[in-house]
């Protein structure tokens, strides 16, 4: 095992597939020259060289729509956006050209590419900087939406991700880049829709993905202190949903917390807390609660960020409120 950042496992995962595989090129803004907004990118131009590794005008549609029209023809594309907010720029490709190609063409065209970069809130960036679409992305058949939260994932899930048949969503984050986890020597893959759980615990099953689900690691340090054991369940995947592993911890723990970054209506919590009603009624001894983002923009203030995002705070009320300690 090495220790690495997760730009670096980001850029790994890349490079191991573009060495195995001559069909793969990168491609989006600065990602060349600059080597990366974020670094995720670094010495690959200077490896692969300029035909595979391509800066784009700041024209999202336009090298969106020019990588599903790779994909259409063989080639395997990862489409680098700075941010996810200026996806919706390339909805439209995204939506309606690849996730959409393989049904409407009846199996003739796949289209094999990975639209990957940051979402969600980065700091003090403003309220269209720093919006969540997992949930959007997840409800749209024909895509599949990976969100890693730590290097080890990042990594496996990234090379299946570009091995993968589908247009798939990876969603990373500026605020992991830095961050650092051991990663294998050798090759590995993780496979997509498996959630992982990253702690055991008897009383309380957390739910999370991404990087707000440092905000679950911290509240179970704290619960502990109070002999609270928690379960924390990482998806790693939303679209698909590992369902099975979620309801099995449940049924273990009887209880459930979801903590996510995205706003309340609409979001992959609420989806999670149908079907673990759905799935584990009879096992649960109290309603399914869930930790999202207020239902509002994300303010440019700190003050402002923190009290709006998800944090260790809210979520240890949350616990409190289902195993009745509050």
């Amino acid at each position: 095992m090495k220790e690495i950042q997760f730009r670096d496992a980001i850029r790994d995962a890349m490079s191991e597939e573009m060495r195995r595989d001559k069909n793969v090129f990168l491609m989006g803004e600065e990602v060349a020259e600059y080597n990366g907004a974020y670094k995720a990118s670094q010495g690959m131009l200077d490896e692969f060289g300029p035909e595979r590794v391509y800066d784009t005008p700041i024209s999202e549609l336009g090298f969106a729509g020019l990588g599903v029209g790779a994909a259409m023809n063989g080639l395997r594309p990862i489409i680098e956006f700075m941010t996810f907010n200026f996806s919706l720029v390339a909805i439209d490709q995204i939506i309606n050209s690849a996730a959409k190609m393989y049904s409407m063409s009846g199996g003739q065209y796949s289209v094999p590419i990975v639209f990957r970069g940051p979402t969600g809130n980065a700091g003090q960036l403003g309220a269209t900087h720093s919006s969540n679409f997992e949930n959007w992305f997840a409800n749209t058949p024909g895509l599949k939406v990976v969100v890693p939260s730590n290097p080890y994932d990042a990594k496996g899930l990234l090379k299946a991700s570009i091995r993968d048949n589908n247009p798939v969503i990876f969603m990373e984050s500026e605020l992991m880049y830095g961050d650092r986890g051991e990663v294998p020597e050798g090759e590995y893959l993780l496979p997509l829709g498996v959630a992982d759980i990253k702690r055991k615990g008897k009383d309380v099953t957390i739910v999370s993905f991404g990087k707000i689900i440092k905000a679950a690691y911290e509240a179970a340090d704290e619960l502990a202190k109070d002999g609270i054991e928690v379960e924390i369940v990482d998806l790693r995947t939303v679209r698909p949903i590992d369902y099975d592993t979620v309801i099995q911890s449940v049924k273990k723990t009887n209880r459930c917390v979801i903590v996510e970054e995205a706003n309340p209506l609409s979001s992959i919590a609420t989806d999670l807390a149908f079907n673990i009603q759905r799935l584990a009624f009879d096992y649960l001894d109290a309603p399914v609660l869930r930790v999202n983002s207020m239902d509002i923009p994300l303010s440019y203030s700190p003050s402002y960020i923190e009290a709006t995002l998800p944090n260790a705070k809210r979520t240890i009320q949350a616990v409190k409120k289902v195993l009745y300690k509050d």
